[in-house]
């Protein structure tokens, strides 16, 4: 594995492995000695064109606790607001000597075009690019849900960490919202499938992209008949992206009051989920729209605990990237 770019690119074998070694990152933080020597000498490079907080953050803390050097450089502020390119802001890079890049953008593709363009020689790993990929994403969702579907049963398990070599398969998951403008619902479909599990797609027509009909999963515009008919595993909400709505002038749907009231998740349809199923969310949520307070503070809501496996998942991306040992595997 060169670079991480999309979920579509992972085989079976890797995704699990991504996994596992996530599940061993994350035992290692449940230690004293929370930082480990792996990436000591190595620079990692967070490149953000678009804002981001959770990504952001645990990227950075991710390097660090594998005792990288970080630099975070942001568009606002740079030479790219003076109209630097993407390819001169690459090379610039390489001359610094960045031994990774982990770039968010607002063009998809970009993460794409910064690693096969030749301006860098580095691992890229994309933390989001327009409405294309966010793998880390999807693999942060799937190292949760993994940890609390049991396969044997049906049930679901006590939250520890899944055993090592474990999939999905079978497992039931809902995907709420504005699928139309979600890189995370894209990566979703994408790795959830490849490691087994059965994904179903929620959300009004006008905000459910055109061509999906080579996606692998289940569509439908009913929510509460959705969760009746499946009995999921899970039910992952998504943002309603309003500023890429905005900035194509709107009219997705009546009104958030109409939203909120077909399709968002209020402490009813919560009840009327399996009572082992879970509550997903990959932030930062509107309160009251897509989710309602209760149900994003319900006990079986793992939406903080998806905040903390993002860490453990990126310190594995980048140790299988960039540590000797890791890219022996």
């Amino acid at each position: 594995m060169k670079h991480l770019l999309s979920a579509k690119d992972l085989s079976h074998d890797e995704a699990v492995m991504l996994l596992d070694t996530a599940e061993a990152m994350a035992a290692t933080q449940r230690q004293s000695v929370k930082k480990l020597p792996t990436l000591r000498g190595k620079t990692v490079v967070n490149l953000f064109f678009e804002d981001s907080t959770r990504t952001r953050l645990s990227f950075e803390a991710a390097a660090k606790r594998l005792s990288a050097d970080v630099i975070n450089f942001s568009a606002k502020g740079s030479s790219l607001s003076k109209g630097e390119s993407l390819k001169d802001t690459a090379q610039t890079l390489q001359a610094m000597g960045a031994d990774a890049v982990v770039v968010r953008h607002s063009a998809s593709g970009a993460a794409h075009l910064l690693a096969h363009a030749g301006w860098i020689d580095a691992p890229v790993l994309n933390a989001g690019d327009g409405t294309h990929q966010h793998p880390t994403q999807a693999l942060l969702d799937a190292m949760t849900l993994r940890r609390w579907y049991d396969p044997l049963t049906r049930e679901g398990s006590d939250g520890s960490p899944a055993p090592g070599g474990r999939d999905l398969s079978g497992a039931r998951v809902i995907i709420v919202g504005d699928i139309l403008h979600s890189r995370v619902a894209r990566s979703n479909v994408d790795l959830l499938s490849t490691l087994g599990a059965e994904v179903t797609l929620v959300a009004p027509p006008t905000l459910l992209p055109v061509g999906m009909e080579n996606w692998p999963c289940a569509v439908s515009y009913d929510l509460d008949a959705s969760i009746a008919e499946i009995q999921p595993d899970a039910v992952m909400m998504l943002r309603v992206q309003r500023e890429r709505m905005s900035a194509v002038g709107g009219g997705f749907f009546p009104s958030p009051a109409e939203y909120a009231r077909t399709y968002g998740l209020d402490l009813l349809r919560r009840r009327a989920m399996p009572e082992h199923a879970i509550v997903m969310h990959p932030g930062p949520m509107n309160r009251g729209l897509e989710i309602t307070a209760e149900a994003a503070d319900d006990p079986r809501s793992r939406i903080i605990e998806q905040v903390g496996n993002g860490v453990s998942v990126r310190m594995a991306a980048l140790y299988l990237l960039l540590a000797d040992e890791g890219n022996q595997q």
